[in-house]
């Protein structure tokens, strides 16, 4: 059976950092799922932090870094994606939005995606639905329906107990599902042109 891409993106600003640590679970849940359905899966991780400069420069300039472009195409070529940002304000960090901003606009059509966030309160829990699904819903993936929020007090010694368990778990049956279903992704080059030379020239 051909091998799936399983890509992690966190947007954690700090090191250590409890948005890294709900992302390693998630990918290490699904992953485990897949095996378990004999699905080969490769797991790789982009990590927003080290991307922040890269970001805000494409943004104004309008060209990717070899770095950037090198995350763009990976999270472009990902079977299944999982997404993890810390809650400010009660909505996604910054990065993490500015990020998903210089992401083709087709990249993640039909995409299987599980959303997750940390706060310093459960009570940031709702930007699951109210910002993060509506979001990555206009960039037509397939959010799984369990999201996965942890807060402070959910992690003991270092991993996840009782409730943030479950939710792993049933998240990671869900997207690991929808990886399992479909054919293995075909990347969507970013920068494409998506008109002929002859077009631009008549204005058509």
């Amino acid at each position: 059976m051909t091998a799936r891409t399983l890509v992690v993106v966190s947007a954690g600003l700090r090191v250590p950092s409890s948005t890294r640590l709900l992302a390693d679970q998630l990918a290490s849940a699904t992953g485990a799922e897949l095996d378990r359905r004999g699905v080969p899966v490769r797991t790789e991780v982009v990590e927003l932090r080290d991307l922040g400069h890269d970001v805000v420069n494409h943004l104004l300039a309008g060209f990717p870094s070899e770095a950037l472009n090198r995350a763009l195409e990976t999270v472009a070529a990902a079977d299944g994606l999982i997404v993890v940002t810390p809650i400010f304000n009660a909505s996604y960090s910054g990065l993490f939005k500015a990020f998903f901003d210089v992401l083709g606009d087709d990249a993640l059509v039909d995409r299987p995606v599980l959303i997750g966030a940390t706060g310093g309160t459960a009570r940031h829990s709702l930007a699951l639905e109210h910002a993060l699904r509506p979001m990555f819903s206009y960039l037509r993936a397939v959010v799984v329906p369990t999201s996965v929020f942890a807060a402070p007090e959910d992690w003991a010694g270092g991993s996840a107990q009782g409730t943030l368990r479950g939710r792993i778990d049933r998240a990671a049956r869900e997207l690991a599902e929808q990886v399992a279903r479909r054919e293995p992704a075909e990347a969507v080059d970013p920068f494409r042109l998506t008109t002929t030379f002859d077009q631009l020239l008549t204005g058509d």
